[in-house]
């Protein structure tokens, strides 16, 4: 049986993302979003209010967006309960250093694996699209020159319980496995 439980945000698995952008002085800032994802080949659309993030994001018209990951759990979450404009030093306190993107005006956090280095395409009633321009990944969680799963380890946002996870084993082959019953 059933239960109705109304619209509720329980899209699953949801991003932690970590979104970086410089602010008019050229300090790095970040910031932990839930509301995004990828929305085409080289697109993605976070959903934000009016944060520092978001102006820096429209001084600059770049961004990047770096995965949450476990080793980072502590330090992900407290960008995203800290503003900028109130802890001008959030980054350190994280733990965070960064290095600016070779192809947008945004900072790469060096300690979160894999990085999206956006262009701004459109902000309208709080929804940021980018256009990705380069992802960015450390060797260490590369197999055969790709993002392996099996040496990242992201974290996910559970929307129900406001906790995050790891993700788990490959359970399947995507265009594989359905061609059983063809």
């Amino acid at each position: 049986m059933r239960k109705n439980l109304g619209a509720k945000p329980y899209l699953f698995p949801q991003p932690v993302m970590i979104i970086g952008t410089y602010d008019e002085n050229g300090v790095p800032n970040a910031m932990n979003a839930a509301w995004g994802g990828i929305v085409g080949m080289d697109e993605v659309i976070i959903d934000l209010s009016s944060h520092k993030t978001t102006d820096n994001i429209m001084l600059n018209k770049a961004f990047t967006i770096s995965m949450a990951d476990v080793d980072h759990v502590i330090a992900c979450d407290y960008v995203g309960i800290v503003s900028g404009n109130k802890v001008p030093d959030k980054m350190e306190k994280a733990g965070f250093t960064v290095t600016k993107s070779e192809f947008v005006n945004a900072p790469v956090i060096n300690e979160l694996p894999l990085a999206l280095e956006c262009e701004l395409i459109e902000a309208k009633e709080g929804k940021i699209t980018g256009k990705i321009i380069n992802v960015s990944a450390d060797e260490r969680i590369l197999s055969n020159g790709e993002v392996s799963l099996d040496k990242f380890f992201p974290i996910i946002y559970d929307t129900a319980t406001y906790g995050y996870y790891r993700l788990g084993e490959r359970v399947g082959n995507a265009f594989k496995d359905g061609a059983k019953l063809k």
